[in-house]
């Protein structure tokens, strides 16, 4: 009978195979981490590149406004302009009149004055409103649950990447439809909740680690929003939801992958690859996947109208 002693060949080996799956599981979940950061990206949801290999933690104390208020579009690369084309598809913008609420330093309205003269903005955040308001005009302080426009003022409204960092988010879309036209359209972008990563980082007791953390939109509510209390991400339904007993007809809702601009920077190739896979993905059910949710509604005509 063979021995079972601590010492016997046949327990050396069996340790040693334990001991060998554990490192290649190790390598696996490793891997699968560096495969899901290859495929969907580490960019934030509003714009702000991030190498998640860099986390940091900040003491809440000390912590900066803008994990509260979002963090605008500091450049335009292909992930804006991307985003400027898809708006343009779903909302014409030539020669309308266009609002872009919470436009942080200005970003899309400098864009959106290339096809019109009546673009406005609007930002909580008044630095923000004052840089912008340096080079463009028509930019004003204000929440975007209380716009400071008369009823059907625009053709157009743009939340972009803002109801999730909101007081209300349902109010700000209400708000979005009384200052449009008959007709006009509100083109959202918000989280998906269902992206690998929380862009927006997240509460770890008193500390704020912030970097793109896998897994957090998967959690039970309870504890995802535990984690992230300063940012909402939403489902399918939980976006249309927001848009149910409004004067609002939803003519569109797709979500769509970021721009991979990091990996562009870092090498065309592989920006170019990933670009082209992920974006044919948007045509299949892997689309549900997406980073950000994009909604277009448009302003239900009255009967008198």
């Amino acid at each position: 009978m063979p021995s079972c002693s601590p010492s016997s060949p046949m327990r050396r080996t069996s340790l040693t195979r334990i001991l060998s799956l554990i490192r290649r599981s190790r390598t696996l979940i490793r891997l699968h981490l560096v495969t899901y950061r290859l495929a969907f990206g580490i960019i934030s949801a509003r714009g702000c590149q991030v190498n998640a290999s860099r986390v940091r933690s900040v003491n809440m104390s000390t912590e900066p406004s803008w994990i509260q208020l979002g963090h605008p579009s500091y450049v335009w690369r292909f992930g804006q302009d991307r985003r400027l084309g898809l708006i343009r598809q779903y909302a014409p913008v030539e020669g309308k009149s266009i609002l872009d609420v919470g436009c942080g330093i200005g970003a899309y309205v400098r864009e959106f004055r290339q096809f019109s003269d009546d673009v406005h903005g609007v930002d909580v955040d008044a630095e923000r409103v004052e840089k912008a308001s340096a080079t463009l005009p028509n930019i004003l302080v204000a929440p975007s649950e209380c716009l400071p426009y008369p009823d059907g003022r625009f053709d157009v409204v743009l939340l972009h990447e803002v109801i999730e960092h909101v007081q209300d988010d349902r109010r700000t879309i209400a708000e979005a439809a009384r200052v449009l036209r008959p007709g006009g359209r509100v083109v959202i972008f918000a989280p998906n909740r269902h992206y690998f990563f929380e862009t927006h980082g997240v509460y770890v007791g008193r500390k704020f680690v912030f970097g793109n953390i896998p897994g957090v939109g998967y959690l039970p509510d309870a504890l995802r929003d535990r984690l992230a209390p300063h940012v909402r991400a939403y489902t399918h339904d939980g976006i249309e939801r927001l848009c149910a007993g409004l004067p609002l007809s939803i003519v569109a809702h797709r979500c769509i992958y970021p721009g991979f601009d990091n990996f562009a920077a870092r090498n065309r190739l592989v920006g170019r690859v990933l670009r082209t896979v992920f974006y044919a993905a948007e045509a299949t059910p892997l689309a549900q996947l997406g980073l950000s949710h994009l909604l277009v509604a448009e302003r239900v005509r009255s009967k008198e109208q």
